[in-house]
């Protein structure tokens, strides 16, 4: 691995030894700290962002997800919070291809990602008030065996920490994953969309509206608040996107719902996926979108890196109880990546599923989505919907 920069120095009480340094204090790396501090462990979160983006991201929260914030005991916070999504129907131009009640397999709770960041971080500071830093960009990575060496810059000061163990929760476009020289493949699935939250026109406050048209998937779920989301396929990204241009955008394939004037300023986005040719090298790990970049379709991302933050946790303790760290990593790495690569299979589907469809292949998909919404493959389909297989 690349070495720390030179000339760092260690101030304050960056001298202490660490359990354990969280690159990234999204929701991923803050539930880790959580988990870890909840054990008595001495967790250092080293976030680069000041203040937090107030741009729309995630919102599902999936059973295993909530079951993982109940762990840190935020299950009722969530529940007060959030709106639960109790059914999801798929329409083709005005027609039901299918429905489902996900109420068996577990309701999905949306709750705007920034939220759920904020209640993390007030948990994360009742259990170890000092352990997040913001503003501290990483630097340099030297792992010496024993413990690793993390350096970075933190208001034009160089900071150095030691720990134990160190994990890369930082992002698609980690830096740990670059100093930890972890490779990054590219995997099926790509597409771009627009997406935008306005006041919910469409009475179903509790059900998520899939809108298989031939032009391209629309898709709406609900928000706290009386409000919804709406996410649209479009063919290339947009070079200017406003509430009426999304708005017009639905209107042109399912009934105008998207009321512009009660809308809050869109955003283009490009799904892609990849996995990390590896998620660990000798005490460093990777966690969350650092490890893999899902399609933000179907929700799966952030969930998908609390079950990495769950395992990290028992691993990490059982590595400090042992004294064995690269077998911990080693079983991490195999569990998780598993799931990952299931999780990329589904979005790569589910991309294809909403991609712009005619003549005999619209009919075939239509009649794709008729068939998984009987029993008794609706069933398994509200499993991989909520993730209950992951």
């Amino acid at each position: 691995m690349p070495e720390a920069s030179a000339g760092s120095v260690r101030v304050g009480k960056h001298d202490v030894m660490h359990d354990v340094v969280i690159v990234g204090g999204g929701p991923v790396g803050l539930l880790l700290a959580c988990l870890l501090a909840q054990r008595g462990r001495d967790v250092a979160v080293l976030e680069r962002r000041t203040e937090r983006s107030g741009r729309s991201r995630a919102i599902g929260i999936h059973p295993p997800g909530l079951r993982a914030l109940g762990r840190v005991g935020l299950e009722a916070e969530v529940r007060a919070s959030g709106v639960e999504i109790r059914e999801g129907r798929v329409t083709c131009r005005g027609r039901v291809l299918g429905s489902m009640s996900f109420v068996r397999a577990g309701s999905v709770w949306s709750l705007p990602q920034l939220e759920t960041e904020a209640m993390l971080e007030r948990r994360l500071a009742e259990l170890a008030s000092e352990a997040l830093m913001h503003g501290v960009e990483v630097q340099g990575l030297r792992d010496l065996g024993t413990h690793v060496e993390v350096s970075g810059d933190h208001g034009g000061e160089t900071v150095t920490l030691l720990a134990r163990y160190v994990v890369g929760a930082d992002g698609v476009r980690s830096g740990i994953r670059e100093l930890a020289g972890l490779g990054w493949a590219a995997k099926p699935g790509r597409a771009h969309y627009v997406m935008g939250d306005t006041r919910d026109d469409t009475g179903e406050p509790s059900t998520a509206l899939l809108h298989f048209e031939p032009a391209g998937v629309v898709e709406s779920f609900p928000l706290p608040g009386g409000r919804r989301r709406w996410v649209a396929w479009v063919r290339r990204p947009l070079p200017e996107v406003g509430p009426m241009q999304l708005a017009t955008i639905v209107a042109a394939r399912v009934d105008g719902r998207f009321d512009p004037e009660a809308a809050g300023e869109p955003s283009v986005f490009e799904a892609r996926q990849h996995l990390a040719e590896r998620m660990h090298r000798g005490r460093v790990a990777l966690a969350g979108d650092a490890a893999h970049e899902i399609s933000p379709i179907g929700g799966q991302g952030m969930n998908l890196g609390w079950l990495d933050a769950l395992l990290l946790d028992r691993e990490i303790e059982h590595a400090i109880e042992t004294g064995a760290p690269y077998e911990a990593f080693e079983r991490y790495e195999r569990t998780r990546r598993a799931s990952a690569a299931r999780a990329i299979r589904q979005a790569a589907f589910n991309m294809r599923m909403g991609a712009p469809a005619a003549g005999a292949r619209l009919r075939v998909r239509n009649a794709a989505v008729r068939a998984l919404a009987i029993p008794p493959f609706r069933a398994v389909l509200a499993r991989a919907f909520t993730m209950r297989w992951l």
